[in-house]
């Protein structure tokens, strides 16, 4: 009650900050009047598997049974001529699992926290925590074009605390570098250790890196308009950790606009990991290829997802009864997504 109570005044503050910078904005139209935002998304589903046990895939995000919940994101911006800040909080299971890494109840709401100061022209230095730059899917619900997630999204990182530079070199052309916590630890560094992450952007092609101690990750995320209403998403990635662990995947996410209010895309996924490293199997190598179905119908602010999943493993890693399991998954689920 106490974290609503906070909540909700800063949700009236907030409203009457906007309400008093439209009023200004009235009379005066520059480019460069600082300004409040607050902005998110609400979301929920219905999701089932075709077994006797309703049990989800692996991944993050759309993982319950029956009526379930997502998560509530409220996010308030401030941007100014130079400089600003980004308060991004989350509640519900989907913000849960987001922020899993957290350390301490103080943060376990915060999906991001950071200020930045753009320092000269195409120069921008950021600091606190922000949502990583590596991989095709996101945490907000709104900005996936599937609802759930995918085995590379999920294996992380989700999140990074620390300072980082965009460059922008040309209309086409970005760089940035930065220094961060261990991935997902968002209070402070409290292990001293230090990773570090660059990203180059090539008309709208993207290579991440992300190394640290014992860890090493490579990403490419991408796509090409085909045609006016046909996309073709790409993210291919490589983990390893410690030299003889780790995970590796690539997907493609074809999407077709069929008219203002509706598109289908497909994710075709395929996923493996070495030496147990996550959550297929606990000892040795498994794979994963998993295709998801889903249908995206828009009106006005509200988004409607109908989406079909099939999952096929090299191991019977999925529970579908008390006392069997089975090495595929079938499963459905509908989502309502609300962004403001």
């Amino acid at each position: 009650m106490k974290n609503l109570k906070h909540l909700l005044i800063l949700v009236f503050s907030i409203t009457l900050v906007n309400t008093s910078i439209v009023n200004a904005q009235d009379t005066d139209t520059s480019e460069d009047t600082p300004s409040f935002n607050f902005s998110g998304t609400v979301d929920t589903y219905f999701r089932a598997s075709f077994s006797e046990d309703p049990v989800a895939p692996g991944t993050s995000f759309a993982n319950l049974n029956g009526f379930a919940l997502g998560m509530a994101n409220f996010i308030v911006s401030y941007e100014g001529e130079k400089s600003g800040f980004v308060a991004d909080v989350v509640f519900g299971p989907r913000g849960t699992d987001a922020v899993f890494g957290s350390s301490g109840n103080s943060s376990e709401m915060v999906n991001q926290l950071y200020v930045y100061y753009n320092i000269a022209e195409g120069v921008k230095i950021t600091l606190g925590n922000f949502n990583t730059f590596l991989g095709y899917e996101v945490i907000s619900p709104a900005a996936n074009f599937n609802y759930s997630t995918s085995y590379m999204f999920s294996y992380g990182p989700f999140s990074h605390t620390g300072v980082k530079a965009d460059f922008t070199l040309s209309d086409d052309i970005s760089l940035m570098l930065g220094i961060f916590n261990q991935t997902d630890q968002t209070e402070a560094n409290y292990d001293r250790y230090t990773a570090y992450g660059a990203q180059l952007g090539l008309y709208g092609q993207y290579i991440n890196l992300l190394a640290g101690e014992d860890y090493f990750q490579l990403d490419y995320t991408g796509g090409f308009d085909l045609s006016d209403s046909f996309f073709m998403g790409i993210n291919a990635t490589t983990a390893t950790l410690a030299g003889d662990t780790g995970f590796a995947g690539v997907a493609l996410y074809p999407q077709l606009t069929t008219s203002d209010s509706f598109a289908i895309g497909l994710r075709g996924e395929f996923f493996s990991e070495t030496d147990g490293f996550g959550a297929l199997v606990s000892d040795g190598d498994a794979d994963n290829f998993s295709l998801t179905l889903t249908g995206s119908y828009t009106a006005g602010n509200f988004i409607f997802k109908p989406e079909f999943r099939i999952d096929s493993a090299s191991s019977k890693i999925f529970a579908i009864s008390p006392t069997e399991s089975a090495d595929s998954l079938a499963s459905f689920l509908v989502a309502a997504i609300y962004s403001f």
